[in-house]
């Protein structure tokens, strides 16, 4: 015999939560292979570091 009786609330309040949270890691789950797949994709960025970028530079027509 349990101490404490649940109420039916409780219960699909839990059932919510639940698919709250699953959804929550669903998404985080996207994300997180998005970014990986993008990531790999790109190789190698040159970050914008106030530098003139001769790669950019020769793409332009000399400029």
């Amino acid at each position: 015999m349990a101490l404490k009786v649940e109420h039916e609330l409780h219960q699909r309040r839990f059932g919510r939560n639940i698919g709250v949270g699953l959804l929550l890691v669903g998404f985080v789950a996207i994300v997180f292979g998005l970014t990986v797949v993008k990531v790999k994709n790109t190789g190698f960025v040159e970050g914008y570091d106030h530098v003139a970028r001769p790669a950019l530079i020769d793409q332009e027509g000399g400029n």
